[in-house]
């Protein structure tokens, strides 16, 4: 949903800072927002800084003098700029005009979405969301297996039956007793197989290739399989456990459910200020073109 994407044009951002500037003088409370700098009488206090550093977006590390004498200068050349430009009448064409418009609308709307997502935000909203999406989890099931991949390029056979009789002789050397993990570093045509023993970790089934699922899932705990082909190639596969998977803690998953929460409020604004708006297009648009017919079928004879 574009309404979302807070970050706008530079110029149109310096232009409404220096509206904003102008206008916010007369209203600080200069004991708790001292002036830290002046441009050719211009007074830029703290709090000129404070939005200077929200507009300027990612700044380099530096230490705290360092970065106010950065945004002091971004502010005094945009002051410097803007008081030319100001000198050229640029200011009065209808062209800036409709841009200074549209940044106070822009920074308007930006201003009450993220009040609205703020207020949105209570322990209530976002532990009932937390609960919701729990429920819906249900008992899903996980396992916790290893691999050994041998490799095969789709659609050689040759190169299949080369790796299908490889795996074959991997799984003979399993069930004498070697040990999987060990032989697995040892063969396994999988680059992180070789570091972990072809751990794969614990996984639902939906995470692997139908091919590789079907096989890991029918598997008890501890025992190996047949030789199993994928895209990939052939596979062994060993059960190491099963289990429900786990509900992840509230505070595991608070960003997410915050960045829900925040957006969907958001979104609820928007839709309810459409639906009570009237909007009338003054053009129209064509129709989306219809799909070619399909041939028909040729008559039997």
């Amino acid at each position: 949903m574009t309404i979302f994407r807070f970050a706008g044009p530079a110029g149109i951002l310096a232009a409404t800072l220096a509206v904003l500037l102008a206008a916010a003088g007369p209203l600080r409370a200069k004991d708790k927002d001292p002036l830290v700098a002046t441009v050719n009488g211009t007074e830029l206090h703290q709090s000129d800084l404070a939005v200077a550093e929200e507009a300027a977006g990612q700044i380099p590390p530096m230490s705290p003098d360092a970065k106010k004498d950065y945004l002091v200068q971004f502010m005094a050349d945009m002051i410097l700029v803007s008081k030319a430009a100001e000198a050229k009448k640029m200011g009065d064409t209808p062209d800036f005009k409709r841009k200074i418009a549209f940044a106070r609308n822009k920074l308007l709307m930006e201003t009450l979405l993220q009040s609205v997502g703020k207020e949105a935000l209570t322990d209530d909203a976002m532990h009932k969301v937390y609960d919701e999406a729990v429920k819906q989890m249900g008992q899903e099931m996980e396992v916790h297996a290893r691999h050994i991949l041998i490799r095969a390029a789709p659609g050689d056979e040759k190169a299949s039956k080369e790796a299908e009789d490889k795996i074959k002789a991997v799984i003979v050397r399993l069930k004498k007793g070697e040990d999987f993990e060990k032989v697995a570093k040892e063969v396994t045509e999988d680059p992180s197989g070789k570091a972990n023993g072809g751990d794969l970790g614990y996984f639902s089934k939906e995470q692997m290739v139908p091919e590789f699922s079907d096989t890991a899932f029918k598997l008890e705990k501890g025992q190996i399989s047949e030789p199993v082909k994928t895209q990939f190639g052939w596979h062994v596969i060993k059960v190491e456990d099963k289990r429900v998977k786990p509900v992840p803690k509230f505070e595991e998953v608070k960003p997410q459910i915050e960045q829900y929460v925040t957006r969907r409020a958001q979104a609820e604004l928007v839709t309810k200020l459409r639906a009570e708006a009237k909007i009338e297009k003054m053009y129209k648009t064509e129709p989306p073109a219809a799909p070619p017919a399909a041939p028909a079928a040729p008559d039997k004879k």
